[in-house]
């Protein structure tokens, strides 16, 4: 685990993390993936964060769920940087404006230093919409992986 993230983030926040994922999720049969990295590659030092989220979202195979409603919450640390990148499907439904306000709550408790919690809140408000608009139906499964990816 890159030495910026272990500051910011222990293994059991991480899993705190991971378990919220799941508890989110119980809900609906959207899907919720978080990926944290330090920093940009050398290679995407051009790349805005939409454009890397995008390319993570494809990469973490977002795009084939089976309803297309999966929500990646993306952080570059090093950049202070966040995005939140919701599939298709949700699009229809969703106003941007509600991932703003789970952003700024993010910003928010992360300018407190308060990743974990942060995020932990940010799963939860991503779960609670995803309820709404997707809920789970019989014979929904876990579609993709649950933990925070890190890197």
């Amino acid at each position: 685990m890159p030495n910026l993230v272990k500051r910011l983030l222990t293994q059991h926040d991480l899993k705190e993390i991971a378990d919220a994922i799941v508890k989110a999720e119980q809900s609906t049969s959207g899907e919720i993936r978080v990926d944290v990295r330090q920093r940009r590659s050398r290679k995407e030092r051009s790349a805005n964060i939409e454009e890397l989220a995008r390319r993570e979202f494809h990469h973490l195979g977002m795009t084939h769920t089976k309803e297309r409603n999966g929500v990646l919450l993306f952080l570059l640390l090093e950049d202070r940087e966040l995005y939140i990148l919701a599939d298709e499907s949700i699009h229809k439904k969703i106003e941007a404006r509600a991932w703003q306000d789970i952003a700024d709550g993010m910003a928010s408790r992360f300018s407190k230093r308060e990743f974990r919690e942060g995020l932990i809140d940010a799963v939860s408000a991503v779960g609670g919409i995803l309820a709404q608009h997707f809920p789970r139906q019989p014979g929904d499964t876990n579609e993709l992986r649950n933990e925070v990816r890190v890197r």
